[in-house]
């Protein structure tokens, strides 16, 4: 481990004859990161870290020199005490580059090199999802936010600016999600947003909005972040089980997830190669055609959905046997045996 790192570490402190630890951390499933010398300041612990490496686990006998001291430390330690820990290192990351970029002022961190300033913030980045996997989403927040203080810089040209803009994309996701999972959905369709100024095609950005709006119970806006990430990821189960999520929330959904506005389609139908669906014509047909794909529910079970890639429309052609009459159709040419025959089906019971 480095002198200028920033670990996860357990431990447990003992003196001398005793069964029961004086200070230790081992009851927290995830404890968080410590840096060497500001948060782990025992003289011997620390000399006693720089010796190992990740997923060790050791045991050091300090006399009071490396422990503390002469006085001790009242009421817990006594005088002159030796002490044992035990300490397991979890995980560490060197932050020696970052700490160096955060000492600079404003001034000298705008002449401090492109990749450099990419690496500080991709350092940031790893402390902060090695605290979102911990779930200290709140700490996690914070590094992630200093991620994206150090990538704010004017630049020269346009690759230097697609370079900042690859590494803001990710940091803008991260802190979508972790606001997600703080319960602060504003601030994630807010960083979700800025992620879609960088890359409007980008399903991750769109469905991290969409989860946020449904969690504001903006059912509409929803269902446009949701479905636009669907034409872009449209066999994403993640993407499809939101849609379920927000078809069951919103009774007015179930009529709009896919694209319909007033009442469902009358019914559908399947033949060999072709799904019937009574609807609203040139409406139905413009859905289908933006989308590309149609989903077919059985009345019998209704949870499951054939997802089949539409390859012809025949918005005029007349479905047999089926609805009211006078009632505009649309008729979906599909094939069974493509190469998206493997996912066909899925569940998504969104009617």
């Amino acid at each position: 481990m480095e002198p200028t790192a920033e670990a996860g570490v357990k431990y447990s402190g003992y003196l001398e004859h005793c069964d029961e630890p004086f200070c230790t951390n081992c009851y927290s499933k995830s404890p968080g990161l410590m840096k060497l010398g500001k948060d782990i300041t025992l003289g011997g612990l620390e000399i006693g870290l720089l010796t190992m490496k990740k997923g060790e686990v050791a045991r050091f006998v300090f006399t009071p020199y490396y422990a503390y001291g002469q006085q001790g430390c009242p009421p817990l330690i006594p005088p002159n005490a030796t002490v044992m820990f035990e300490v397991e290192v979890l995980d560490f990351l060197d932050s020696e580059e970052c700490d160096a970029f955060f000492e600079l002022t404003a001034e000298q961190q705008g002449t401090f090199p492109l990749q450099k300033v990419l690496k500080v913030a991709d350092t940031e980045r790893e402390f902060g999802n090695y605290l979102y996997c911990k779930r200290h989403f709140e700490g996690a927040k914070d590094r992630y936010k200093r991620a994206f203080s150090v990538l704010a810089r004017s630049l020269s040209s346009e690759a230097e600016q697609r370079q900042i803009n690859a590494s803001k994309l990710l940091v803008l996701l991260n802190l979508s999600l972790t606001y997600l999972k703080l319960e602060r959905p504003a601030q994630a369709l807010a960083y979700g947003q800025k992620a879609l100024e960088i890359d409007q095609r980008n399903a991750k950005a769109l469905f991290r909005c969409g989860q946020a709006c449904l969690c504001m119970t903006e059912y509409e806006k929803a269902r446009d972040f949701l479905v636009r990430a669907q034409h872009i990821q449209p066999f994403n189960h993640d993407i499809n089980n939101e849609l379920k999520k927000l078809a069951r929330t919103s009774p007015a959904d179930k009529r709009a997830v896919f694209g319909w506005e007033g009442d469902l389609p009358l019914g559908t139908r399947r033949s060999r190669h072709r799904i019937y669906v009574l609807g609203k014509g040139a409406r139905a047909a413009s859905c289908f055609e933006s989308v590309k794909f149609c989903v077919y529910t059985q009345p019998d079970f209704p949870e499951v959905g054939f997802v089949c890639h539409i390859l012809r429309l025949f918005p005029e052609e007349p479905s047999p046997a089926v609805g009211e009459e006078g009632v505009p159709s649309l008729c979906v040419l599909f094939e069974e045996n493509s190469s998206l025959t493997s996912d066909l089906l899925q569940v998504l019971g969104c009617f």
